[in-house]
């Protein structure tokens, strides 16, 4: 392999190591698997978050504190740049946040995630975090599903805030065809 096609290749692998710690950082947060939020920190990270400013640890008791408030939450990632530099990156990524509550009203946030990663051993990490939040909105259940009945039968959601969540099942199990 050429010389130019080997860094090309590596850094095409670094950038989709680092998209792959962004993307386990909002599925731990999610699922509230606080071991894999955990893996996306370097030890001596400091995470900015709005609210809370610390090391991971304080940051996952922050973040369960807030969303355990709700049954369920996602994080969507969307635009996502990154600047690297050798075994150093800096991060821009969009994310859209929506926390269901028991009632409505629901919760949804937008902003940016402003990370510094740094490459040790190969392993991308988060060094530091910057939450931007750029907007709050309460949310209210939609008018064109108000008569439709529940998609879900009393037992059967497959939404858990833990690894019973059906995304960790292996294998995949589906209802029963109605």
């Amino acid at each position: 392999m050429d010389a130019n096609l080997e860094v090309q290749l590596r850094e095409l692998l670094d950038r989709q190591a680092i998209w792959a710690v962004i993307q386990r950082m909002a599925r731990g947060l999610d699922r509230v698997d606080n071991d894999l939020v955990l893996s996306c920190y370097w030890p001596e990270a400091i995470d900015d978050h709005n609210h809370y400013v610390g090391p991971p640890a304080g940051f996952v008791a922050y973040a369960d504190k807030t969303t355990l408030a709700f049954e369920s939450c996602l994080h969507m990632l969307g635009t996502h740049n990154c600047d690297l530099v050798g075994d150093e990156a800096h991060c821009e990524t969009y994310y859209i946040y929506t926390a269901t509550a028991l009632t409505p009203p629901h919760f949804m946030s937008n902003g940016r995630y402003c990370d510094h990663f740094e490459k040790r051993v190969d392993e991308w990490r988060i060094l530091n975090r910057v939450t931007i939040v750029d907007g709050t909105f309460d949310l209210i259940p939609s008018a064109a599903t108000a008569g439709m009945p529940p998609a879900y039968l009393p037992g059967e959601k497959p939404v858990s805030r833990d690894k019973a969540d059906v995304s960790y099942q292996r294998p995949l199990r589906v209802r029963a065809p109605r």
